[in-house]
This record gives structure tokens, C-alpha cells and sequence, in this order.
């Protein structure tokens, strides 16, 4: 269909989003970056944060972990370690996963476990602005 990309959101568990959209946004390694159709062909990192989706001229939100995005001219494909629909976050696991994170940054780690560490806090961090950001 003229005027829209395939955009695909994978992790390791499932495939999270595969549909035709209009529009997408995604924190990119070097920011916030918009996606339409026809986009120059592009490969780069995914940082934690918030996907943008709009489809039908209706917008909705993903958290999403680390990963890579890989960009044509008609599709999206991001691979990642979390994407969660702003609808199924759980608030209160979120935050109880980030005060984990940020006690256990307390703790003496290793370069492994700081970094595995600051991961979870990262990815905690972007469900619950995502959640806070899209309350119903």
C-alpha cells in the first residue's frame, strides 16, 4: 500500500508489532528520529526509550529496550531486547524493577553486572515515562 512502511518490532520472545503504518518515531543512538515511507536506507543502534506509531492516523506508544534498527524505503524492522505497548505495562512491576536496579547499583559489580545492571534500570526507566506519559 502507497504511503506506508511495514514495521516490525522483534525480540528474542516474540514479534511484538508486524502491521503497515504511516509513521513511526524511535530513539535512535543520536536521537529522536522519524520514519516515513520512502526513508533512505539506514542502519543504527536502538536506545531505550519511546516508539511512536501511527497507523490510520491514530498514534500509540512503545517502550523499547537496546536493539538495532534496520531502515528501507517500505519497512522497518527493529530487533530488541524489550518492547512493551504503553497498554500492557505494568506501573508497579516497572517501578519495583527500578528501585531494584538503582539499590543494586549501590553494591559493588562487576563491569558484567553494571552493565547488565544499568540495562534493567534503563529499560525500567522507559516503561514507566512511556506508561506516565500515555495514562488512559
Amino acid at each position: 500500500m502507497a504511503g506506508t512502511l511495514k514495521l516490525e518490532i522483534i525480540t528474542p520472545e516474540a514479534v511484538v508489532f508486524s502491521e503497515d503504518v504511516e509513521m513511526v518515531t524511535l530513539p535512535g543512538i543520536e536521537g529522536e528520529m522519524g520514519v516515513f515511507p520512502q526513508h533512505v536506507p539506514l542502519m543504527t543502534q536502538v536506545v531505550p526509550g519511546e516508539i511512536m506509531v501511527r497507523r490510520n492516523g491514530v498514534d500509540s506508544a512503545l517502550a523499547v529496550g537496546e536493539g538495532f534498527v534496520e531502515i528501507t524505503a517500505n519497512r522497518v524492522a527493529i530487533m530488541t531486547d524489550m518492547a512493551i505497548k504503553a497498554d500492557d505495562i505494568d506501573e508497579a512491576k516497572a517501578e519495583e524493577a527500578r528501585q531494584r536496579a538503582e539499590a543494586r547499583l549501590k553494591e559493588k559489580l562487576t563491569e558484567e553486572e553494571l552493565a547488565a545492571v544499568n540495562a534493567a534500570l534503563l529499560r525500567s526507566i522507559a516503561q514507566l515515562q512511556v506508561k506516565r506519559r500515555h495514562r488512559k
